[in-house]
């Protein structure tokens, strides 16, 4: 996925990425009735924080976790979390929760006066930190999931495009500020 100029990705009919890799969570469940996918949420994590690589998001968020492998995860292996999809700092996109599915990823939350947005939105992961710059690759293959999720779900326009901060202010910062949105936007805007 990290090739932005590879055939686009396309979602089968349960919400699976062609081409991505794929690391199936427990952490799920179904949408509300009548739910309508409008919203795009990007966040970041990094395991331990700060530090990218050793497969640790992947255990998070598959509940297998040891909390003895680092003091941080000692305060967060028991929680039961997801979002849809990751992308590391090559661009490979790895998918936890068919997007027909309702990730949880956003917590508490609201956008636009409507609670609960796990109820209609898809998250993506960015393996980074408020700290540090995030790639390139990452950059390209954001853009190009993105436009792969709007031709799908047309509701999540690019103004239903959010930070998680957005959706839980003073709660959350990420994606942080190195999260760039004026070179993200001009990648969709590319298509």
């Amino acid at each position: 996925m990290a090739d932005c100029a590879a055939v686009p990705a396309e979602l089968d009919a349960d919400g699976w990425l062609t081409g991505a890799r794929v690391c199936r969570s427990d952490n799920f469940g179904p949408r509300p009735s009548g739910a309508v996918i409008s919203l795009l949420v990007i966040h970041n994590i990094s395991l331990p924080p700060g530090q990218f690589g050793g497969g640790y998001i992947e255990q998070f968020f598959t509940n297998r976790l040891d909390g003895d492998a680092d003091p941080y995860f000692a305060t967060i292996a028991e929680l039961q979390v997801s979002a849809h999809f990751l992308i590391d700092r090559d661009g490979v996109v790895t998918q936890f929760v068919a997007t027909e599915q309702r990730a949880w990823h956003a917590g508490r939350s609201s956008f636009q006066g409507v609670d609960n947005c796990n109820d209609y939105s898809l998250g993506i992961e960015l393996e980074g930190c408020d700290r540090q710059p995030y790639s390139a690759p990452q950059y390209e293959a954001l853009a190009q999931l993105t436009r792969t999720l709007q031709r799908r779900y047309p509701a999540v326009s690019d103004q239903r495009i959010v930070g998680h901060s957005d959706i839980a202010p003073g709660r959350k910062t990420d994606p942080g500020p190195y999260f760039d949105w004026p070179r993200y936007r001009a990648l969709l805007a590319a298509g």
